[in-house]
């Protein structure tokens, strides 16, 4: 119950804009074609995004007992290329996010949300959001 109104409270102050932003962001990378391999991992940061609380994100190949394209080398190429052109600022973004709301003592659980974000924008590809 208490996952539920904390997703709820995340929801409306500020998680359904970062999952539209996520969504919207994986649609011009679908769009591009060049950027399909990234779309399907910006629309798994945005389901994240909208309800984090009671979820955490693994490796996929850990989860699932098996190896794909997106966990093996090119799945590292694949992270690379995020990390460069896009992953460090928006981790950096959830940081400082996280840091601002851990100041406070209502903050905390939002701000290890964003702690969680952080990890999941570094390096997305070949990762997966399961229930906790």
């Amino acid at each position: 119950m208490l996952r539920l109104i904390l997703n709820i409270l995340w929801f409306v102050l500020g998680g359904f804009v970062s999952a539209l932003l996520w969504m919207l962001s994986g649609v011009l990378l679908a769009i591009t074609i060049v950027g399909l391999p990234w779309a399907f991992a910006a629309f798994r940061i945005a389901g994240f995004s909208a309800w984090p609380f009671g979820r955490q994100v693994v490796a996929r190949d850990l989860h699932s007992g098996r190896e794909d394209l997106g966990t093996g080398p090119l799945g590292f190429v694949m992270n690379v290329v995020w990390f460069v052109l896009g992953g460090w600022y928006l981790a950096l973004h959830h940081l400082v996010l996280a840091f601002g709301l851990a100041i406070t003592i209502i903050g905390i659980p939002f701000a290890l949300q964003h702690v969680k974000l952080a990890v999941i924008s570094l390096a997305p590809v070949g990762k997966q959001v399961v229930e906790a």
